[in-house]
């Protein structure tokens, strides 16, 4: 089973797009175990095929800390059918990638926070004025809450020129980010997604739900389609990273309860 997962790991498990470019490398194996089911475990509880808990390709274990998350893991080997399909599986492919990180949560964090030097929603369209209006419905709410909720007054920008943030807002949305491995890769894998760690902490806040994130990530590219059209292969690849980050989603709102 560990080499069933071993490309899809790769050395930058966290990163949900090129989960699913080494994915699509990997022959699909036959379906070897009859029975998915959960055990309970130190932390939380396994994921076990035929009675034997699954393991990242590196040897760890995986150990959800919510009955309901590995529940929903084990759901996906039950409908897994002759053959196995790693693509079919967000949710394992999560939970490998968590087992890997898992004693190093604050680098995660680190690497997230590198978002909010050069986050999606600084960065605004300059015309035209309806697509300036749509940015501004999507993303100043969410700037708005970072100032008056968070205290981090973060500084825009038209266009593509760069415009550095002050440190101390940076550092005021840094200090929210949880503690935990499992909420800090689901805040990783919405940010890589969207373009945005202050739309990921929104979500993970409650100030904004699944499909107002999504949404707000896709403005420009949503415009884009209603004027030229959909490009067959942008929307696809969409629809590979909604799977991802659907799956981010499931692990936020496990964790709330």
């Amino acid at each position: 089973m560990r080499e069933l997962f071993d490309e899809v790991a790769g050395h930058s498990p966290l990163d949900p797009e090129e989960s699913v470019r080494r994915a699509l490398r990997v022959p699909r194996r036959k379906r070897f175990y009859k029975e998915a089911g959960i055990a309970e475990a130190d932390g939380g509880f396994a994921v076990t095929l035929d009675g034997r808990a699954i393991k990242t390709p590196s040897g760890r274990q995986v150990v959800a800390p919510r009955r309901g998350i590995s529940e929903a893991i084990a759901a996906e080997w039950r409908a897994q059918g002759e053959t196995i399909d790693p693509l079919t599986m967000p949710l394992t492919r999560f939970a490998n990638s968590v087992a890997e990180v898992a004693d190093r949560v604050d680098a995660v964090a680190d690497d997230v926070a590198k978002y909010l030097g050069t986050d999606l929603l600084f960065y605004r369209a300059g015309h035209p004025e309806a697509l300036v209006a749509r940015e501004a419905a999507h993303w100043d709410p969410v700037l708005a809450w970072a100032a008056s909720d968070l205290g981090a007054h973060f500084i825009l920008s038209e266009g593509i020129v760069h415009a550095a943030q002050p440190e101390q807002a940076i550092q005021a949305a840094r200090s929210k980010f949880p503690a935990d491995a499992w909420s800090v890769a689901a805040l990783h894998v919405v940010t890589t997604l969207t373009g945005s760690a202050l739309l990921a902490l929104a979500l993970r806040e409650g100030v904004r739900d699944a499909d107002q994130v999504w949404a707000a990530a896709h403005v420009d590219e949503d415009w884009n389609g209603e004027k030229w059209g959909v490009d067959e292969e942008v929307a696809a690849r969409r629809a590979a990273r909604l799977v991802d980050f659907t799956a981010a989603v499931t692990i936020l709102d496990s964790l709330k309860v």
